[in-house]
């Protein structure tokens, strides 16, 4: 890893993208090999589990002051409003918020200590949509390097300029952008389903159908759910199609247009917005059937 370095992993569930991170952010030993860190290396590092660390009983501003007791409190109340803990929020004890808020504030805390390396492990978990905006934003003022594991896609093409993929015990650059991810998993699942046709004994044949039948339909939820995201997706695709040629159309800027203009641009960001949803539930859906397939 070099300064600068923007890095997206990829790999099917369960391949150790989370482990690869963890052993990056130097909370595993590596089994063979060594780590080699610069002097200056300060590395920051979320994941969901990190979540639990927060004090229950203690409030965002207790949080930020245990890290930096001299900080003015005005000064850092400031701070956690950039995160959505404004007013009386940034007072309230921790324990009874949202997922969506705790990632928040866990990711302030993070970002508060200036690391030079930033090892974030499905950091949009529980996020809504603008406070997604707001982290991919931040990430791409970021002037460090990064290594982010995530489903949301948007937030891996607005972060990262370089993808690997984690895959068969190894690290390797994919060959490929990530729109050709879902791609290599789909043909990645075909030829694992090939190669165990193949290899089964003739004496084995009836007995491998009946367990290929019943796994047909124990995954027949996961493929319907994977059929409908797919349909779900074309559909917006061609209507962000549609869009993009009506707003080339030099006549709709003319002032009498004015409203149509308004109404279509509205709906080409409602149309990018939920786009953006449906690749993430098309993802997810990709990746359950493919570790169902395991």
């Amino acid at each position: 890893l070099s300064p600068g370095d923007r890095i997206g992993l990829l790999g099917p569930n369960g391949a150790g993208k989370s482990t690869l991170v963890k052993l990056l952010a130097q909370r595993l030993e590596p089994l063979s090999g060594r780590l080699e860190a610069a002097r200056d290396l300060h590395i920051g590092y979320f994941a969901q589990h990190q979540l639990e660390q927060l004090h229950p009983d203690h409030s965002p501003l207790e949080h930020l002051l245990q890290i930096e007791p001299a900080l003015r409190e005005q000064e850092a109340r400031d701070y956690l409003g950039g995160f959505g803990f404004s007013g009386d929020r940034a007072l309230a004890k921790v324990a009874p918020f949202s997922g969506g808020e705790k990632a928040r504030l866990a990711l302030a805390l993070l970002v508060w200590q200036r690391p030079n390396l930033l090892l974030l492990d499905e950091p949009t978990n529980h996020l809504d949509l603008e406070m997604r905006q707001a982290l991919a934003l931040a990430l791409q003022a970021f002037d460090g390097a990064l290594v982010v594991i995530s489903h949301d896609r948007h937030l891996l093409r607005t972060t990262t300029d370089e993808l690997l993929l984690v895959h068969d015990g190894g690290v390797r650059p994919f060959d490929g952008s990530l729109d050709d991810y879902p791609a290599w998993l789909a043909q990645r699942r075909r030829g694992r389903t090939e190669a165990d046709t193949r290899s089964s004994p003739r004496e084995d044949r009836k007995a491998e159908r009946r367990a290929a039948a019943a796994r047909r339909q124990a995954l027949q939820p996961l493929k319907k759910r994977l059929q409908e995201a797919e349909r779900r997706l074309e559909a917006l695709h061609r209507r962000q199609a549609e869009l993009e040629t009506a707003l080339a159309d030099n006549d709709l800027y003319l002032p009498e247009n004015r409203e149509r203009l308004k109404e279509l641009t509205r709906e080409k960001h409602e149309v990018d917005r939920t786009c953006e949803e449906q690749e993430l539930a098309w993802m997810e859906a990709a990746e359950a059937l493919e570790a169902a397939h395991k």
